[in-house]
């Protein structure tokens, strides 16, 4: 029964009520999917000038196709099953997030400047192409870059260490540039075709609110950044669970004026990407070396801890114990 309908909504043509028309209407709202249709709410669809009874059977098509139900605790430990772990290409670091960076949640790395936020990124996108028994998830990744820090060059280098062809690795790299808080929405929100037809596993947002925070000045625009940023991050939670591929963002910091005992460094986005973000790891440098620090801040299960690493050329590493 459940590969009969499988197969039936294989395209979004496929569902009941969806015409050439509407299916049309839809594409230009971003959703291009049965998965990416599951994970839509009514009011997104009525934009298509879909009535609200016909958006819900749609949903409900769409939802039983992937089989997002409810469904028994028992159960969800078989469905957890299904999650997977990338490695960051350090045995701490993985260790310190429970075994690497897990699919169906958003990872959130955030720090000052030349902390390696977007060098993790880079050396993630080289991981995840990597057999499963390596750490890798066997796919290709997605990469938003709103800061220009996308280096191809990185990326052959860190191909290279783990024994990727470099040119075979860079096909496996889906790469778009946001120029504004706007383009950025739209390219996630656009982004379901592109991640099923290239077997997407790591969808990577370096870093996440620069735009926001650049565009949104005053606190008479706080709400509306506010908004627009939840809105932006639900998205990306909605691909990552569809599509089982982990959700990574960087993040941006600001200093406190308010504290002045110990670390007055926070990231940007206030509660909204605190509470969207499942996992949060604060990198800063241990020194002026290669060395790095990361603290796990906050996750739904993992404790309160840290670990050290290193960023050579070869890209992100154990620092060797004496």
């Amino acid at each position: 029964m459940t590969s009969e309908v499988e197969k039936k909504y294989r395209r979004i043509e496929d569902l009941p009520s969806i015409g050439p028309s509407t299916a049309s209407k839809l594409r230009e709202l971003g959703f291009h999917t049965v998965e990416s249709l599951a994970m839509a709410t009514i009011r997104e669809l009525v934009q298509a000038g879909i009535g609200e009874k016909r958006a819900f059977e749609i949903i409900n098509a769409a939802r039983a196709s992937s089989s997002l139900s409810f469904i028994r605790a028992d159960e969800l430990i078989e469905k957890r099953q299904n999650i997977l772990r990338l490695t960051t290409g350090s045995k701490k670091l993985d260790a310190l997030l429970g075994g690497g960076i897990e699919t169906q949640s958003i990872t959130e790395f955030y720090g000052e400047y030349g902390s390696g936020k977007s060098q993790i990124a880079h050396q993630l996108c080289v991981n995840v192409q990597l057999p499963i028994e390596r750490g890798g998830l066997e796919g290709g990744a997605l990469y938003i870059d709103t800061e220009n820090t996308f280096r191809i060059e990185r990326i052959s280098q860190m191909a290279r260490h783990v024994g990727l062809d470099p040119q075979e690795t860079f096909r496996n790299i889906i790469l778009a540039e946001a120029y504004t808080s706007d383009h950025q929405m739209f390219l996630l929100e656009n982004a379901d075709k592109i991640i099923k037809e290239n077997n997407i596993k790591l969808i990577i947002i370096d870093s996440l609110t620069a735009h926001f925070r650049s565009e949104y000045i005053g606190r008479e625009s706080l709400a509306e950044r506010q908004q627009k940023l939840n809105q932006h991050m639900h998205k990306l939670i909605r691909l990552a669970r569809a599509f089982n591929a982990v959700a990574f963002v960087t993040n941006q910091v600001m200093s406190s004026p308010d504290v002045f005992f110990g670390d007055s460094v926070r990231p940007i986005g206030g509660h909204i990407v605190a509470h969207t973000s499942h996992t949060r790891i604060y990198l800063r440098k241990a020194g002026r070396g290669l060395v790095r620090i990361a603290r796990l801040v906050s996750s739904p299960y993992l404790p309160e801890g840290e670990c050290v690493f290193k960023i050579t050329e070869n890209g992100i590493e154990d620092v060797e114990e004496d």
